[in-house]
């Protein structure tokens, strides 16, 4: 069994991911999402979508992007 890296539960089917923004032991998605994936630079939900990126920020749409002063996103093309 392994331990998750944030909760620490034990578990008999514990994961490993690896990625370029980290990696971790994680016992569900939630808590691999919760140490790894991205927060919105405007309302700081983590982005487990797509998202936007617009000049090495991160937001989880383009109604965020758009507040922060992005110009040139929608959410539908």
């Amino acid at each position: 069994m392994a331990t998750c890296d944030v909760c620490g539960n034990n578990y008999d089917k514990a994961f490993t991911v690896q990625g370029p923004r980290g990696s971790g032991t994680f016992d569900s998605f939630e808590c691999a999402i919760h140490a790894l994936a991205p927060t919105c630079s405007h309302c700081n939900c983590r982005i487990i979508g797509h998202g936007v990126e617009a000049e090495g920020t991160f937001y989880c749409c383009a109604h965020c992007a758009r507040k922060a002063g992005v110009q040139g996103v929608d959410d539908r093309a």
